[in-house]
């Protein structure tokens, strides 16, 4: 199942490219949210390699999932890959620049389930993909406004 929504922004694309790789500080927000969050990789400035170890609750159920990081092309693309138990998961972040001071982030979301039952929760799911997909536009564009919101504060 795919999701996928565009963002249009006041920044320039690269300040905008920094707003969505600032992974210290989504790690942060990922833990005020009550999820368990641990780094698995070396690495210290963002890029390719970077990996986390991600638990969270849903469904009354505790999920684990790693993701990686799989390409970091500033200041245009960040492709992430994740793997847990129901579901592979690809994340896609792109990044265009429509004026010197204003860009659109494209971010597509497709999970892929990796059992039966993944892929039952997947068919039932599409019954609402419409109310989904507006869920998951009104999602990024809050997290996209805070996001934003603190980088021009800072």
């Amino acid at each position: 199942m795919k999701f996928s929504t565009r963002q249009d922004t006041e920044l320039a694309a690269e300040q905008l490219f920094n707003v969505v790789s600032d992974f210290d500080r989504i790690e942060r927000i990922m833990l005020r949210r009550g999820a368990e969050v641990r780094r698995i990789d070396p690495a210290r400035e963002p890029g390719a390699g970077m990996a986390w170890q991600i638990g969270f609750d849903w469904r009354g159920k505790r999920r684990e999932l790693r993701l990686d990081v799989t390409r970091f092309d500033r200041p245009e693309l960040i492709q992430l890959e994740g793997l847990s138990d129901m579901f592979e998961v690809s994340i896609d972040v792109a990044i265009i620049a429509l004026t010197r001071n204003k860009s659109r982030m494209t971010l597509t979301v497709d999970l892929r389930p990796r059992s039966m039952r993944a892929r039952l929760l997947l068919q039932t799911a599409k019954l609402g993909k419409g109310q989904l997909d507006r869920k998951f536009q009104s999602r990024v564009a809050e997290f996209l406004g805070y996001m934003t919101q603190y980088s021009a504060a800072a």
